[in-house]
């Protein structure tokens, strides 16, 4: 089959930066079958197509000095992007808005089935730090119409079905993954002067990493631990600052962006991934940890809420009481540690990216 990706960007040339490694690592996989072509929205400054692991990247561009093009002209963009190199077999959007709703508008057009994932804010609206597309009447346009043009919705986790399921939205479930049995490294052997807590995530308020350090603080009066935080710094240093206000500054290592081998190096040597999201439509990040044999603990959304409480450790208020009574539980409780980090693992290395593209394979064809 002949496959359109619309995605909003994440697939620099490089392969390295400014990636998204599951979408990444999808496409790859799906190219050794069918003909991928990805478009993105909005990434490079000028348009351009180029090869990358074996499928094709139409990047739209942008004008010079303007953070991106209006959802009218990325419209029009598409459109002619996909009469200069169809026609497509199927187009498959990712997140609602704005590419789920543009794929599903122009596969409605051509007459072509559609499938628009779900796999970040599309669903809730958390107006005190200005995130989700409920919040607004573009989000919540955009999110109706990709999801009622659509011939199928398609979400990572049980928790993020759930929240469609509340708005009348039928959703199938497939976790998208960057875990490749070649990835995952052997587990570091553990130090024995402490315990080393791991996050990879965009330092952000919807990520919520001060929750976790205030839970670290108090984790630190009970037991010896490091954390490593890994991703890029949206919030100016504002963390790095209250990390160093509380105290907790030469025990916490701001790593900022690191390439996928670096990340795999540092979570085969942790002890626990920690989740402080305030929301979390699944988190590639949770198991990418578990194949490593990293079990997770926080807060009850995405993986860790589908997998709670054998495959993962959940609270249900989001307070650093609370978030570091559950690290320091599976801290001390060696046995518990190990039987969450194996049913997750399990569950991870069943469903990594063969098997994931094998999925859609299978949705694509039911579907064209």
């Amino acid at each position: 089959m002949k496959l359109a990706m619309v995605v909003p960007g994440g697939l620099h040339p490089s392969g390295e930066v400014q990636v998204v490694p599951s979408w990444l690592a999808l496409f790859e996989a799906l190219s050794r079958s069918h003909d991928v072509h990805a478009f993105a929205l909005r990434h490079l400054h000028t348009p351009q197509t180029y090869q990358l692991r074996g499928f094709t990247v139409h990047d739209l561009g942008r004008p010079s000095g303007l953070p991106g093009m209006t959802r009218r002209a990325q419209d029009r963009a598409l459109a002619a992007a996909f009469e200069a190199t169809g026609p497509f077999d199927l187009i498959h959007g990712f997140h609602a808005d704005p590419a789920g709703q543009l794929a599903a508008r122009a596969a409605h057009r051509l007459g072509v089935p559609s499938v628009v994932t779900c796999d970040s804010g599309e669903f809730v609206s958390l107006p005190a730090i200005d995130y989700g597309s409920q919040r607004t009447s573009t989000g919540r346009q955009a999110v109706n119409e990709a999801c009622a043009l659509a011939t199928r919705v398609h979400v990572c986790t049980q928790f993020m079905s759930n929240l469609a399921r509340a708005r009348n939205i039928q959703a199938t479930v497939i976790p998208l993954t960057s875990v490749t049995p070649a990835a995952v490294k052997a587990r570091s052997p553990r130090l024995q002067d402490g315990y080393r807590l791991v996050q990879v995530a965009t330092l952000s308020r919807v990520k919520n990493q001060r929750l976790l350090l205030d839970a670290f603080r108090i984790v630190r009066e009970s037991v010896d631990a490091r954390l490593d935080l890994i991703g890029d710094d949206m919030l100016g240093g504002a963390l790095q600052r209250h990390a160093a206000r509380v105290g907790i500054a030469e025990h916490v290592t701001f790593h900022g962006f690191l390439p996928q081998s670096r990340v795999h190096d540092i979570l085969s040597a942790s002890d626990l991934y920690v989740q402080s999201s305030l929301h979390e439509a699944a988190g590639v990040a949770v198991l990418e940890a578990a194949a490593h044999g990293v079990p997770a603990v926080g807060t009850m959304a995405g993986y860790v809420a589908d997998w709670a409480p054998v495959q993962a450790l959940a609270i249900r208020d989001a307070t650093p009481g609370s978030l570091a009574a559950a690290i320091v539980l599976l801290c001390v409780d060696t046995g518990r540690r190990q039987s969450i980090a194996g049913l997750a693992r399990s569950f991870s290395l069943a469903h990594d990216v063969e098997w994931s593209a094998a999925q859609f394979d299978r949705l694509y064809r039911s579907l064209v």
